[in-house]
């Protein structure tokens, strides 16, 4: 009897990992997409204990005030110029980027009346985020005991 005899198979002991790589290279390209859309938003750095007022020997602030109606005004500190006049947002950017580039590290603070709508507090942020303001405050009255 003549049998025929097939050549025996090597046992493989390895996992196939292609289907492994499609799958982390769709997540990759949806994270990618994803990413900018999360990270959007107004850096602030937020106090980690009560609100300290600003010592005494510091420069005076610019003050970035966003009143109920949405009307932006501009304090600069000096009495030269005064914070009466409403301002666009494009012109309020315009003047933190001339002050900035006078003293780059002149601190800006965001005051806001109680009753703004939140929006209009971003919006006023993300114009001093344009303007190349690296740090904002938020300026609060002291609470009466």
């Amino acid at each position: 009897m003549n049998y025929y005899q097939r050549p025996k198979r090597r046992l493989v002991a390895e996992i196939n990992v292609v289907p492994y790589i499609d799958v982390m290279l769709v997540l990759l390209i949806i994270f990618m997409v994803t990413a900018p859309l999360i990270t959007q938003g107004v850096k602030v750095d937020l106090p980690q204990a009560s609100a300290e007022a600003l010592p005494e020997d510091s420069k005076p602030p610019l003050v970035a005030t966003v009143t109920e109606s949405g009307q932006y005004y501009l304090d600069t500190g000096n009495d030269s110029q005064s914070s009466t006049e409403v301002l666009s947002g494009d012109d309020l950017q315009a003047l933190v980027m001339a002050h900035l580039q006078l003293d780059p590290k002149i601190p800006v603070v965001v005051r806001g009346d109680k009753n703004v709508r939140y929006e209009q507090v971003i919006n006023l942020m993300v114009l001093l985020q344009n303007a190349g303001v690296p740090s904002v405050g938020l300026m609060t009255q002291p609470e009466n005991n």
